[in-house]
């Protein structure tokens, strides 16, 4: 999967902040996910194998997903900026946080109690619903979360004095040919 995501420019530039768009988006992804949720009675299900009010529990919920958000950001890169593609890579986020939370991590934290039937049904389906919305904004929570190029230029690991040895403090160093270069021919 890497490779493909090489084809967007896998690692995100010095002007962008992937985790703080991540943290976003998931937090705006938990509002589908909530409603999945309550329609399917999994939230109640949640908070008793939890041992914590509903209201608790999506108070967790949300602190939570702010982080597998940031996850989501850093993991993907510049993917996650796609608008076209966001919210399948987001879908598909989402259904590994199921397998892994749902499904693997919530029966060793409560002593074997899981979701079961309707219930566990509503689990998977908010965990997708929050992976294919928080992918879906994520690009539009990122862009405006740039950084401009006229300020971070201004910054030492950025702009003209990043491309100079030691940022462009002391002396600069003398450019030599290889010694294994040919030697140049004058131009005609």
């Amino acid at each position: 999967m890497s490779s493909f995501l090489s084809a967007h420019g896998y690692e995100p530039g010095p002007t962008q902040r992937p985790l703080l768009a991540g943290g976003i988006s998931g937090v705006l992804g938990t509002v589908p996910a909530i409603a999945m949720l309550y329609a399917f009675g999994s939230l109640s299900v949640e908070a008793r194998i939890v041992g914590l009010s509903a209201l608790a529990t999506v108070a967790g919920g949300c602190l939570v997903m702010a982080a597998a958000g940031a996850v989501y950001g850093r993991l993907f890169g510049r993917a996650a900026n796609d608008p076209r593609g966001g919210w399948l890579f987001g879908m598909a986020f989402g259904f590994a946080l199921w397998a892994a939370g749902a499904v693997m991590i919530l029966p060793i934290v409560s002593n074997g109690e899981t979701t079961a039937g309707k219930a566990a049904v509503g689990v998977f389906l908010s965990l997708i619903a929050w992976g294919a919305a928080s992918g879906a904004v994520h690009p539009f929570v990122h862009r405006p979360l740039h950084e401009s190029l006229t300020t971070g230029a201004q910054r030492e690991e950025m702009g003209p004095r990043a491309a100079t040895s030691r940022g462009g403090r002391g002396h600069s160093r003398q450019l030599r040919p290889r010694p294994d270069a040919p030697p140049r021919r004058p131009m005609p």
